[in-house]
């Protein structure tokens, strides 16, 4: 179960160093324009604003993954509320998918890391 639970986090991780290659490099470009229906206008025009979002997605995930491989439990979770939080503001303020695609991934990660037993110190 603790192999599971590790594995959504890193399953997590790398979805924010997804976002945070959308938000960074693909912002500005036919991807992302598609992804979150803007126009070219409003894509140059926010692109600033979204690789600084990006900057924390990555932040995010980065943060994660040294929180498996350092073993840090507390660590993990905080970064896993962090995501939450963000995806619940997210898929109220802004797009509502983003709560199924950045919210429920990391409660699905809190959930299975309570139920390994996974409380301080990973082991």
């Amino acid at each position: 179960m603790k192999i599971l639970a590790n594995a959504m986090v890193v399953l997590v991780a790398v979805l924010h160093f997804g976002f945070m290659a959308l938000e960074m490099f693909f912002w500005d470009h036919p991807v992302g324009r598609e992804m979150f229906s803007m126009t070219p206008e409003q894509s140059a025009q926010t692109a600033v604003l979204a690789a600084n979002q990006g900057l924390y997605n990555g932040l995010l995930g980065a943060g994660l993954l040294w929180s498996v491989f350092a073993r840090q439990r507390a660590t993990m979770y905080f970064f896993l509320i962090c995501v939450v939080v963000a995806g619940i503001y997210g898929g109220l303020t802004a797009k509502p998918t983003i709560l199924l695609f950045q919210a429920a991934p990391a409660v699905l990660a809190i959930v299975l890391s309570l139920a390994s037993g996974g409380r301080g110190r990973a082991e």
